[in-house]
């Protein structure tokens, strides 16, 4: 059987991975070779990527949908959701082998760049292989198919019928998206088939027979960082950046763009956050502390509920001191009731229409009740971190230069503790010229305390590389050399053109050049060894990893 190689761009990619790592200590990559020592799948992430997970880690997503078009191999990025619920980057990988063992090896690599943290919920595609993999690899991870992926598969499998019928996708949608229990979902679910006609249709009954791992309502007990219906998975971090005639070259600035592109993005929420203060529509104290405590787009969604509240009334059903029971519903409008159970001891309410659980927002319906049983403010226990201003916060960047406190995500963390800094720093300088000239002395002068500061601070040298296994071949350890590779993220362009085949025929007919595409420069860190010199084929697996992870 003929295997899929990158042929010529292996020694490339490996000659890039060694760059990006020499600019950047807490740069993971690990490649996995074949029974003939090729290359046959690569994962990598970047420091900040690895820090987001640290922070954001809770709920993520594997999408092996795109492919790199000269080779034809998945290239399939893990991704999750910041406390903007902006779409961010934990990691990516080049599968040219898509069979079980891989997907195996790439989610146990994942785990060592992710400091074995492993999430609370993933949702993949409808594959078996990475479900195999899934349920070995994380066994108390709740695992779900993207349902927007099953859509757009249903899109091209009943296109007869939304063509002939086109409120059937509306339907379709609302049946999927919209229905809170399981028991509307299978009432809606028989009356779309009924309908429509559809009994006999195969494709349709194999997805109800799945229902469970994709229809939102068989797992909404679980966290998955959706706020909204839409929210997160009806796209990809890489959608406008890689497509399928994206080259091997063409796809690493791509992604150093996209990458580039979602932090200014993160950064620029976080500023407005920061900067702005939202516009109260009730006179709860509740609101005000979520106002205090949420990011700006969280907050937006909570106060959402929060006002909804006024249109619900809660009734006791039963319970004494201790737990009660509420029902809770519109005004004049019955058809549609909620359930809350309330322990006044623990301040713990149980929804059932489960969105806390589901998004780690409180819905209208807890709120309404805690409008009547005089619950003032959030509970600590309702405020989940992970959607707060502070979300980011946490780590130590204070203290005197020792190697725990030289690890990538301290470094990471202080970058990014004085990048917001440096945002309200310019904020209030800019506001009028005295301001300004005032605040440009004082960079300059602090700019002059940070290079007396840095003189005093003994030069940290990289904590070694973490070996594990021997040579499976020879039992040496083959040294990955130093890179004299300049700051850029990729090659210079001409080095581009000379070692990668731009084109299946040969003939070299595009340039890099030609994409006019911004070179993106890293944070970066310097070291005084270069990148890390150990290179080791692993047993069993056969993988080499170049690693300078977190411990």
């Amino acid at each position: 059987m003929h295997k899929r190689t990158l042929g010529r761009d292996a020694h490339n990619l490996l000659e890039y991975f060694k760059k990006m790592q020499a600019e950047n200590p807490g740069f993971f990559y690990a490649i996995q070779l074949d029974d003939d020592n090729r290359m046959s799948n690569v994962f990598w992430a970047d420091a900040r990527s690895r820090v987001a997970y640290s922070h954001f880690g809770d709920a993520i997503t594997f999408d092996t949908n795109y492919r790199v078009h000269q080779y034809r191999v998945p290239f399939a990025p893990f991704t999750g959701v910041n406390h903007h619920g902006q779409m961010i980057l934990f990691g990516c990988a080049i599968l040219l082998d898509e069979s079980e063992a891989s997907f195996l090896w790439l989610f146990k690599t994942f785990l060592t760049a992710m400091n074995d943290r492993h999430p609370a919920s993933i949702i993949t595609d409808r594959d078996k292989a990475i479900q195999v993999a899934v349920s070995q690899v994380f066994p108390e991870t709740r695992h779900c198919l993207n349902k927007w992926n099953v859509l757009r598969a249903g899109q091209e499998k009943l296109a007869h019928i939304c063509l002939s019928h086109p409120s059937f996708q509306v339907e379709l949608y609302n049946c999927i998206n919209l229905t809170e229990t399981i028991e509307e979902f299978e009432f809606s679910w028989s009356s779309l088939v009924d309908k429509y006609d559809l009994k006999g249709q195969e494709w349709l009954q194999s997805l109800y027979d799945s229902r469970a791992q994709w229809v939102p309502v068989y797992f909404r007990d679980s966290f998955f960082a959706e706020i909204s219906p839409n929210h997160a998975f009806d796209a990809s971090f890489f959608d406008g950046y890689v497509n399928q005639q994206t080259t091997l070259p063409m796809f690493f600035r791509q992604y150093e763009r996209a990458l580039e592109v979602s932090f200014q993005r993160e950064l620029e929420a976080d500023f407005d956050t920061i900067c702005t203060t939202p516009v109260l529509r009730t006179p709860s104290p509740m609101e005000k502390q979520a106002a205090d405590l949420y990011t700006k787009k969280v907050f937006t969604k909570f106060q959402e509920e929060l006002v909804e509240t006024f249109v619900y009334t809660a009734n006791r059903i039963e319970g004494d001191a201790t737990v009660s029971t509420f029902r809770v519903a519109k005004f004049e409008d019955d058809d549609k009731e909620y359930t809350v159970t309330l322990n006044y001891g623990d301040m713990i309410a149980n929804c059932s229409c489960q969105m806390f659980e589901y998004s780690g927002v409180l819905c209208r319906h807890v709120l309404t009740v805690f409008t009547v049983t005089n619950v003032l403010t959030l509970p600590p226990h309702y405020i989940l971190g992970r959607w707060t201003v502070k979300a980011k916060a946490g780590h130590g960047i204070a203290g005197p230069s020792t190697e725990s406190s030289s690890k990538p995500e301290i470094l990471t963390s202080r970058y990014n503790n004085l990048c917001r800094e440096a945002i309200k720093y310019a904020e209030e300088g800019a506001v009028a010229s005295e301001t300004y000239s005032a605040a440009l002395a004082a960079l300059r002068e602090g700019i002059k305390k940070v290079a007396a500061a840095k003189k005093n601070v003994a030069k940290v040298s990289p904590t070694n590389s973490q070996v594990s296994g021997t040579a499976a071949q020879d039992g040496k350890k083959a040294s990955a050399p130093a890179s004299d590779a300049p700051s850029l993220l990729w090659p210079d362009q001409e080095e581009v053109i000379r070692n990668f085949n731009l084109n299946d025929n040969g003939a070299s007919t595009q340039s890099v050049a030609d994409l006019n595409l911004p070179r993106m420069f890293p944070v970066s860190v310097q070291r005084d060894d270069g990148p890390p010199g150990n290179l080791v084929i692993l047993n069993n697996v056969f993988s080499v990893k170049f690693m300078h992870g977190f411990s």
